[in-house]
């Protein structure tokens, strides 16, 4: 089967096995170089939403950066079916499980829901089995647009509006290659209240207190979420939307969370990352073409960083350095991209980009290729018009 990229808007419907292996590969690459000289790194981690973006990056940074970390990855996805292929992040977890099994480095990798009970509980029994009984660091890198509520089952559904007003912005669609006018109208109530249950810290907060009570938490252990508030340009639909409240409810349950973990001198951190290219961020109305000019600028300055870059910085190099963390504790990850030189730069691309001519004003093929690289496109190391085998597919398992 010759499998060539299959692109719906902003949706990629498929994904190629052996490119995100080569994903895998180039990021592992990365975080092998990486230095740090702290000792006092987590050896255990148990990340949330492991198979791509933010999530991936952490995971590989920790296990192939100076932690050397063991780790639990949770995340929802799936295999070779009569509906297709399957999903990128079922081979991101193949591939990383092999590459860290030949680096003698447990990788237990759970496929489920994490938002249900059986999923935790099968994850307090792998810390058990394969981590000691314990965890030093908890990853919460959960994205997805449902979360079920445990009291009836039905679903919390979240939308990407903004409050109060509508918002006319461009979108970029990378199917037509085109820049397409967006207009949203204000969230509703309801829409505001489901996105802060399905994006905000309730989660993340109900996890930390599951694995407490279950003393599954080492003496120390800190737990990271991450966040984003970006500049004054994107904010109408994100930083003041119902997503910019979403995460102002996540920043808030740090205090909760810090509370729980006193007894053991945890910590609970915010990482502020900078605007990039994943399967989350690409939904987002009027922040393509931002990514579009970001890029562009930052690339040039030779300041551009894609997640395991930004991973393997917050670790080894912000995590233990308190001059990194802003007055509301906030580890600022997002410190090159609001530079004010870097802005000034941006928002003037911006007023230039228009229908006609945002691929040449801004970095399209770069915000193009980072986009298709996430489904396993566009790596020079991969034949693409070779035939893949389905059958040999089909017993690889995370």
């Amino acid at each position: 089967m010759i499998i060539q990229p299959q692109i719906q808007g902003v949706v990629a419907r498929n994904c190629h096995p052996f490119g995100c292996q080569a994903a895998v590969s180039k990021q592992i690459a990365k975080s092998l170089t990486q230095q740090s000289s702290s000792n006092a790194l987590p050896k255990r981690v148990l990340i949330l939403g492991a198979s791509s973006g933010f999530g991936l990056a952490s995971r590989i940074a920790l296990s192939f950066g100076p932690a050397k970390a063991d780790t639990i990855g949770v995340s929802f996805e799936r295999g070779v079916s009569d509906k297709g292929i399957g999903s990128a992040g079922w081979y991101n977890n193949i591939f990383f499980h092999q590459a860290a099994e030949q680096e003698g480095l447990i990788s237990t990798n759970i496929v489920g829901d994490a938002f249900s009970s059986e999923t935790r509980e099968q994850v307090a029994k792998a810390i058990k089995q394969d981590l000691g009984g314990l965890v030093d660091l908890v990853v919460y890198s959960l994205a997805t647009g449902i979360r079920p509520n445990p009291e009836t089952g039905e679903f919390w559904r979240s939308a990407i509006r903004p409050v109060g007003e509508t918002v006319e912005g461009y979108s970029v669609n990378f199917e037509k290659n085109s820049l397409d006018m967006v207009s949203l109208p204000p969230a509703t109530e309801q829409e505001i209240e489901e996105t802060v249950k399905v994006m905000g810290g309730e989660d993340w907060l109900s996890w930390m207190q599951f694995l407490s009570e279950r003393k599954l938490l080492s003496k120390g252990c800190e737990t990271v979420a991450y966040s984003y508030i970006g500049p004054e340009h994107t904010h109408a639909i994100y930083h003041k939307g119902t997503l910019g409240l979403a995460k102002t409810h996540l920043h808030n349950t740090r205090d909760d969370i810090n509370t729980l973990l006193e007894n053991i001198e945890g910590n609970a951190n915010i990482a502020v990352c900078k605007a990039l290219v994943t399967k989350a961020s690409v939904f987002i109305p009027g922040l393509t073409p931002y990514l579009l000019a970001l890029y562009h600028v930052m690339k040039q300055k030779g300041l551009h960083e894609g997640c395991i870059e930004q991973m393997n910085r917050l670790f080894y190099d912000k995590w233990q350095n308190s001059s990194a963390r802003d007055a509301e504790g906030l580890i600022r990850m997002d410190d090159w991209e609001l530079r004010d030189d870097v802005q000034q730069e941006v928002n003037a691309l911006l007023a230039e980009m228009n229908t006609e001519n945002f691929t040449d004003v801004g970095d399209y093929q770069g915000v193009l290729g980072e986009f298709l690289q996430l489904n396993g496109f566009e790596f020079d190391s991969v034949d693409y018009s070779q035939d893949v085998d389905i059958e040999a597919l089909k017993v690889l398992h995370p």
